[in-house]
């Protein structure tokens, strides 16, 4: 069982590795991610330690990376609010600041014992032991248009724990106990497909209300200092510089992993061993079916302004057991694949990342699953050629209005890409896409504005639009990944926009504000209209408000299909 033999080698590595300068990575979906993109590229330069295409990010190499551009922010041109925003993720991670010490004190600690530093409740930070324990707290209250059962009520309650031993081993735990009633859309898209966004297993307590646990953990060291670090835990994972990716996104439920990440010169290649679980029907509690996936990727700063990328997966079922032939850290899967008979699922990919006058920055990728050169040369939309697309922009300081941040995006997908003739190996996992949420099949554009007014204000409009393939009558025309695609309703013909057409609009408006440090409020507005050609569905028009508070945790968003 992979569970067993990463422990086993994990265990191993750490009675045999000299392991020091460990690290832990910050959460996922955090407004941190936004501010080290601005400031890379405001910038101008790629910064050979940061390599943000690959996520989580090291707490270590951004706490390196802010301090060198707080040393050059006169010289960049950032704004006292960039400065503040410096020195307040600084703080949160001040145990990798000089001398461990970046963290600030707090006037008034409760007890002389809680929130000594202004980010955390308990803070410990010695020779010995760094040790960081925070509670997290969310309740989000959303009143919806239409719909009897509202208001919805959402909370959740739990705890974030990192730290280091001895300065050799890095941890890191998160857990939280949710209730979640979500807007209709949510609630059909779960029955359609028995699974909660982010979420594993969950139970059904009332009308679109769901409990789930979600948790996270890992342990973290360093093979070889400041190069080679070696991750063992269960989480997620995004690659990529865009709101999508194409490749791997936090989308779906965290999953057992052992990631090993190299950074040697301006290099960084990042080797991913996943334990999947494929798509299944809820039923009575039972021991599940896994899958396995491998995924590696390179990203290379090839000058100071262009980073380039290779991707690699490959996903497969062995009935419990794993494929050792896709542990080998440095071949082409393909070629293995090919020589085990070609029974699994393979994608590869491409992406970049261009910094342009210090305030732009473009980005894609391509995605490959398969495609016949010749049908695809013919132009007869072959159903096998599958590939995607993705091209974006961000725009920092757009017309030179300080922290206004334009973004804008499109992503299409191809039908029956990500899929494969054995179910169980398509590109997903928990009944959840690895990649992007709508599967395949697909166009879809996006855009966003974000505007920091003063500290601790945060303002954010994001419009998106879609066109899907829909699946009629139990024919499969491609959109939906979890299908076998040997039961395809056609073999040529095969267009983008494949079988039922369905079209969708979605606009949300946010404004959180920052209380004290990870403590936000939030005030929003979302409107979401979904029509299918010839009226084959009823339409989904919707309206609602969102209103709440969070301590510790990213906000909770629908606007992902």
């Amino acid at each position: 069982m992979i569970k067993k033999a990463l422990l086993t080698a994990t265990s191993l590595l750490l009675f045999c590795v000299a392991v020091s300068a460990q690290t832990t990575y910050l959460q996922l979906g955090h407004v941190d991610y936004h501010l080290l993109d601005r400031l890379e590229t405001r910038s101008g330069k790629l910064s050979d330690g940061l390599f943000l295409s690959t996520k989580p990010t090291s707490r270590k190499a951004a706490v390196e990376f802010l301090m060198e551009t707080r040393r050059d922010a006169r010289y960049i041109g950032l704004s006292k609010i960039d400065r503040h925003n410096i020195m307040h993720m600084v703080s949160v991670s001040g145990e990798w600041a000089e001398e461990g010490q970046g963290a600030i004190d707090s006037k008034h600690p409760i007890f002389k014992t809680f929130y000594k530093k202004q980010p955390d409740l308990f803070y410990v930070n010695n020779d010995d032991l760094f040790l960081s324990i925070n509670p997290v707290i969310s309740v989000i209250g959303t009143s919806e248009q239409n719909n009897p059962g509202s208001p919805l009520f959402a909370s959740g309650r739990g705890v974030e724990v990192r730290g280091r031993i001895l300065d050799k081993i890095g941890l890191y735990t998160y857990f939280t106990d949710n209730q979640e009633e979500v807007p209709a859309h949510v609630g059909k898209w779960v029955d359609s497909f028995s699974a909660v966004p982010a979420a594993d297993y969950y139970k059904i307590t009332g009308t679109n209300t769901y409990d789930y646990l979600l948790a996270r953990g890992y342990i973290d060291f360093a093979a070889i200092k400041d190069h080679i670090n070696i991750t063992f835990g269960y989480g997620r994972h995004f690659i990529g510089d865009g709101m999508r990716s194409l490749f791997l996104s936090d989308y779906s439920a965290a999953a057992t992993f052992l990631r090993i990440n190299t950074r040697v010169w301006k290099l960084n290649y990042q080797n991913l061993y996943l334990e999947l679980k494929p798509q299944y029907v809820r039923g009575s509690d039972k021991r599940l079916p896994r899958k396995y996936a491998t995924i590696h990727h390179l990203s290379a700063n090839a000058f100071d302004w262009l980073n380039v990328g290779i991707f690699e997966a490959v996903v497969f079922d062995r009935q419990d057991r794993y494929e050792f032939s896709y542990m080998n850290p440095i071949i082409l899967y393909r070629q293995i694949e090919r020589s085990l008979g070609s029974p699994d699922n393979v994608l590869l990919g491409i992406n970049f990342k261009a910094l342009v006058l210090k305030h732009i920055q473009l980005y894609g990728q391509f995605i490959l699953d398969e495609f016949t050169f010749s049908e695809l040369k013919a132009g007869n939309g072959y159903w096998a050629n599958k590939f995607g697309l993705q091209l974006g922009g961000k725009y920092f300081d757009a017309f030179t209005v300080n922290n206004l941040d334009l973004q804008g995006e499109i992503n299409l997908v191809r039908p029956y890409t990500y899929t494969h003739y054995d179910s169980t190996a398509n590109y997903s996992h928990y009944n959840q896409p690895l990649a992007h949420p709508l599967g395949a099949g697909f166009l879809e554009f996006i855009g966003m504005i974000r505007y920091q007014p003063i500290k601790n204000l945060y303002t954010e409009f994001k419009g998106t639009y879609y066109q899907q393939t829909t699946d009629t009558n139990g024919s499969n025309f491609g959109g939906n990944i979890f299908m076998d695609y040997d039961n395809r309703a056609e073999q040529y013909g095969v267009s983008l926009i494949n079988g039922v057409r369905a079209q969708c609009a979605i606009a949300r408006f946010n404004v959180s504000y920052e209380l004290r440090e990870n403590l936000f409020i939030d005030a929003g507005a979302t409107y979401r209209k979904k029509v299918y050609e010839n009226a084959v569905y009823p339409t989904e028009n919707t309206t609602y408000f969102t209103g709440g508070l969070r301590l510790n945790i990213t906000r909770r968003d629908y606007d992902y299909y």
